[in-house]
Order: C-alpha cells, then sequence, then structure tokens
C-alpha cells in the first residue's frame, strides 16, 4: 500500500518568514492517503485567512491559498496492517478534531531546542511523526515534537514522484484519474 508525503510552500507572508527562519524550500508536511490529494491530512490553518486558527485539518489543495503553492511530493510503501493502523488514527483525529489545536508553543520551543510536550496539540510534522511512529511505519531516533519536515525526508524507502507546482500536478493528476475512468 502507499501513502504520500506533501511537502508545500504557499506564498503567504508567514510561509515566506519561515522559510527564512529554517532556509528550508518547504516548511509544510501533510500525508495523503491517495495520489490524487483528495484524502491528505495535517495540522495547519482551519481558516486560509487567518494563520493563527489552526489545528488537525482535510486539506483542499484545490483551494487558492494552496493552488499557488510549490510543493514536493514522495510516496512511501507501507504494509497493509500499518496503513490499517495509520487510517485508524486518522480516523481518531478527525472524529476528535475539535479536542486539537495547532501547537504554536510547540514550534517555538522547537526552535529552542526545549523539550515540550503538549497534549492535543501538534504541528506539522509533529502530527505525521506520531501517525507514522504509532502505526509502526517507523521509530524515530527523537521524540515527536522535535521532528522537523526535512527529517521525514530521511524516512526509508521514501522516494520523491513530483516537484513543482501544486495545480500543475493537481492538473496532471486528476486528468490521469479521468482517462482511466473513461478507460473501464
Amino acid at each position: 500500500m502507499e501513502v504520500f508525503l506533501v511537502y508545500s510552500a504557499n506564498k503567504s507572508l508567514l510561509s515566506k518568514m519561515i522559510q527564512f527562519y529554517t532556509k528550508e524550500t518547504y516548511n509544510h508536511v501533510s500525508i495523503s492517503l491517495d495520489k490524487e490529494l483528495v484524502s491528505t491530512y495535517s495540522f495547519g490553518r482551519k481558516k486560509m485567512s487567518n494563520p493563527l486558527i489552526g489545528g488537525f485539518v482535510q486539506e483542499d489543495f484545490w483551494d487558492p491559498f494552496f493552488l499557488t503553492s510549490e510543493c514536493a511530493i514522495y510516496s512511501l510503501d507501507i504494509t497493509e496492517k500499518e496503513y490499517n493502523k495509520l487510517l485508524s488514527l486518522i480516523e481518531f483525529f478527525e472524529k476528535n478534531k475539535a479536542l486539537f489545536k495547532y501547537n504554536f508553543i510547540g514550534l517555538l520551543a522547537l526552535s529552542l531546542q526545549y523539550n515540550l510536550e503538549r497534549e492535543n496539540a501538534y504541528f506539522c510534522s509533529e502530527f505525521i511523526a506520531t501517525l507514522l511512529s504509532e502505526s509502526d511505519v517507523t521509530s524515530f531516533d527523537k521524540e515527536n515534537q522535535f521532528i522537523t519536515p526535512q527529517d521525514l525526508l530521511e524516512l526509508h524507502g521514501l522516494e520523491k514522484i513530483y516537484e513543482g507546482d501544486m495545480f500543475h500536478y493537481l492538473t496532471k493528476e486528476n486528468m490521469r484519474e479521468t482517462l482511466n475512468a473513461s478507460a473501464i
């Protein structure tokens, strides 16, 4: 079975400030259960117009906020058992999303290398690390609150399948799905 890590950087001021600080091309990571990025989850903005309102989100890359983003998409093969555990965890977050909040304080602690565990609060890479470790896909040398998007790139078996603008990827993948559906 295959899941996808979606790295992105939008054109917002906050995104540019984070890029300036980290010196990394991409500052946000999500996990998708499909290549078309329909079932994609992370911790991020709940309202695109306000970066301070965040939490568990199912991301819509067709939203104009994301459509102009640059992205890199990686596939990761996992077992059926790992996939089912991952899916159960995502369903738990979805069912209880009102309990979860974005871990802004954790981001600050990460930048200071201060160990701060917060209950029911995650930032994007901390969430992905939690999903992957709790579903037995991998384990990390450090605690999840210290995992950055770049750390996830070191996962064994991760394969880059695309890098470029989000719009181009989405239109290419949806065209492929449309052609495959009409051939059936």
